[in-house]
């Protein structure tokens, strides 16, 4: 059963070292982020499954001790999903992945076991709840960090340039966030999240089918768009 949740965005430009110069302009959401982790480290999970997008290449299982790296963004940075349990991975950690394997070494995650899942954009409503359902089954007590992006469309130097509808739809992607609105996660309208070049979609709507049953109750720590980017954080617990 899912016991807990973190909802966190995933821009490379969250590692200092990535964002260089401009690294305090997402302190409060690295701040955030923090203490969303907190709050899973306090439900005390039997396993922790970290969800991000990822291109086809990146899709699926993860193990724990999974290598990531910031290299192709010009940083010599690697880092590992959980503990180095030698375990060969025929794939590197996708940059979502890899910004929350960062997070989690930085906060010093040892509470459980940890598995990493790549989700892939398109990955249908109905084949992301069912996939929900299925982690949530997997312990006891599972608790989930969600790795996604809300629109890249809020401005005109967004990466996606300006659209009318990408604040109304990061609108309601936080109320339902911070509301633990599972109904409204997996009502979202993929066509117009892929349009909105939003990453977060499937990954969100995987936490809705993990959630389904769980009663459990939301707060939004974080919401903003310094990038033109919405960058949400969140908890369910």
């Amino acid at each position: 059963m899912l016991v807990a949740a973190a909802v966190c965005p995933c821009p490379p430009l969250l590692v200092p070292e990535v964002a260089a110069g401009a690294a305090p302009e997402l302190d409060a959401a690295r701040t955030a982020c923090t203490d969303a982790l907190g709050v899973l480290a306090a439900a005390r999970p039997d396993l922790l499954v970290v969800l991000g997008p990822a291109e086809p290449s990146g899709r699926g299982t993860h193990p724990e001790g999974a290598a990531g790296s910031f290299r192709g963004f010009g940083v010599e940075l690697d880092v590992r999903l959980g503990a180095d349990k030698g375990v060969a991975s025929g794939r590197v950690l996708p940059p979502s992945l890899a910004v929350a394997a960062w997070l989690l070494e930085r906060t010093g995650w040892a509470d459980a076991p940890i598995e990493g899942l790549g989700v892939g954009e398109p990955l249908a409503a109905e084949r992301c709840i069912e996939t929900g359902r299925e982690i949530a089954a997997r312990a006891e007590r599972v608790a989930l960090l969600v790795m996604g992006d809300a629109s890249a469309c809020r401005t005109l130097k967004s990466p996606g340039y300006l659209d009318e509808r990408a604040a109304p739809f990061d609108a309601e992607v936080a109320r339902a966030l911070g509301a633990a609105d599972v109904a409204a996660l997996e009502a979202l309208d993929a066509e117009l999240a892929y349009e909105l070049k939003v990453s977060g979609r499937a990954p969100w709507q995987v936490l809705a089918g993990a959630a389904e049953g769980a009663r459990l109750d939301g707060r939004l720590l974080y919401d903003d768009a310094p990038y033109g980017v919405g960058y949400l954080v969140a908890t369910w617990s």
